[in-house]
């Protein structure tokens, strides 16, 4: 069908506002905010407002084999919602509405254009919890974290948003409506296609509501912070707090090179500048804080910690925080030219995996920033470079996933794949295994049009 003839036929089905095809609107929901390409000649804008919009478009993109790229809040970082050529760029940030919360069965309803914190402080209000902890936490849309199955700094403790989510209300490709799963806590019948859809990065469906499981309040959040005359020191300071009797509820690192760019991006951020590496860990317990607390401090203290402090407060946690939730920012700001990326790899081998990767890229003269959720073994580095030293980053860039998978890990542990990883996971992965990931594509989406070239 001509592309014009899919456009009439989107009008005729859908409200007149939600069919957009005005060049400089569609420019704007191009792009996630990665680095990687995207096309600037996508057919046209459905902003979605419910199901039966959802439904009616995809109905529409499958009859007439038109591409189709769903978006939440596009704060992703591997180009997983960027257009493509005379796709349908389908929007459903429109999508806000918290339909229920339930303080008995412990869950909510939610829309999937919803923003975490939003979601987060409705919950608490309520006295329960939403435990995903993304650093995008005030733009990034449920969603899009169920697209990503995103993690985030309380994983070690809670999860990734997988471990949250009761069932869901998809739309497969031809256009009909599924839920996913009974809302009951338990349900075994059946295969598990909630989990099949978590993580698919719009490939097998679009998530039109959430069901997310909720969870009392915790206790306030109190921590220990400490600094390191290396990296070495705080990655196996951060082994003895995880290997402990009982999980911090978030476990993170900075290391010298990201606190020198916090530094320059915020000079008020209370960070030594000698400081090789920076870890905090925070406890959530109602009862037995205290104890935790020293545990963490021994463990520190054990391991070469140069100064150490210690919150008596949740203000005063949030404020220890600052310097861990300007990671991004600062180290964006830190260099021209700069690559973000996440591997993850079994916490007892992430010293080794650090010093492997440092290692390479002081030999092809470029700067490495290892830091991240070492509570889970995944790290985000950052790897700076000035021009003409392109080549040579995406080299180490390359080396790092290849050795993740040497050390038994993976090339991504929550921001996904996108077009960032395609070829690490086409290289990487077992034949088998991408066999029955393109068999199960073609189960849901036959004729190919959901987010094409993406995750596999």
């Amino acid at each position: 069908m001509p592309a014009e003839d899919v456009v009439t036929a989107l009008r005729a089905a859908l409200p007149a506002e939600a069919v957009i095809t005005d060049r400089a609107r569609i420019a704007d929901f191009s792009h996630d905010q990665s680095q990687e390409p995207y096309s600037e000649d996508a057919l046209v804008l459905v902003r979605a407002r419910s199901t039966e919009d959802v439904s009616k478009t995809l109905a529409i993109a499958n009859e007439t084999r038109t591409p189709v790229v769903a978006q939440g809040s596009r704060s992703g970082v591997t180009g997983s919602s960027n257009a493509i050529d005379g796709c349908i760029i389908l929007d459903l940030s429109g999508m806000r509405r918290i339909h229920v919360i339930d303080p008995l069965e412990r869950i909510a309803v939610v829309d999937p254009g919803v923003l975490l914190e939003e979601l987060q402080h409705k919950v608490a209000a309520q006295g329960l919890f939403y435990p995903p902890d993304p650093g995008s936490v005030e733009i990034a849309s449920i969603g899009g974290s169920v697209a990503t199955n995103a993690g985030g700094m309380r994983c070690i403790k809670y999860g990734v948003t997988r471990d949250s989510i009761r069932a869901l209300e998809i739309v497969l490709a031809d256009g009909s409506v599924v839920d996913t799963r009974a809302r009951t806590a338990k349900d075994v019948s059946g295969l598990d296609i909630t989990d099949l859809i978590i993580g698919s990065e719009g490939t097998l469906a679009v998530v039109t509501q959430v069901i997310v499981s909720l969870r009392p309040a915790p206790g306030p959040s109190l921590a220990v912070t400490a600094t390191f005359p290396g990296i070495g020191e705080a990655l196996e300071a951060a082994n003895a707090v995880a290997s402990g009797g009982r999980l911090p509820a978030t476990l993170e690192l900075i290391d010298g090179l990201a606190i020198q760019a916090i530094r320059e991006h915020s000079p008020e951020v209370d960070l030594p500048g000698d400081a090789q590496a920076w870890l905090v860990a925070i406890t959530d317990e109602l009862i037995g804080a205290d104890e935790d607390l020293d545990r963490f401090e021994a463990a520190f203290r054990a391991n070469g910690a140069i100064t150490i402090q210690r919150s008596e407060t949740p203000a005063e946690t949030e404020r220890l925080l600052r310097a861990r939730r300007l990671l991004n920012p600062a180290t964006n700001a830190y260099r021209p030219g700069h690559l973000h990326s996440d591997a993850a790899v079994p916490r007892s081998v992430l010293p080794e995996f650090g010093v492997e990767i440092l290692e390479y890229a002081v030999e092809l003269g470029i700067e490495v920033s290892l830091s991240g959720h070492v509570g889970d073994g995944n790290l985000h580095p950052v790897v700076f470079f000035v021009p003409g030293q392109e080549a040579a980053a995406a080299k180490v860039l390359d080396r790092m996933l290849e050795l993740a998978a040497e050390y038994g890990g993976t090339v991504t542990g929550e921001h996904g794949v996108g077009i960032e990883k395609l070829e690490a996971v086409r290289t990487l992965f077992p034949p088998r295994r991408l066999e029955l990931q393109h068999a199960i594509k073609a189960a849901f989406d036959p004729n190919g049009i959901l987010n094409p070239g993406r995750k596999y």
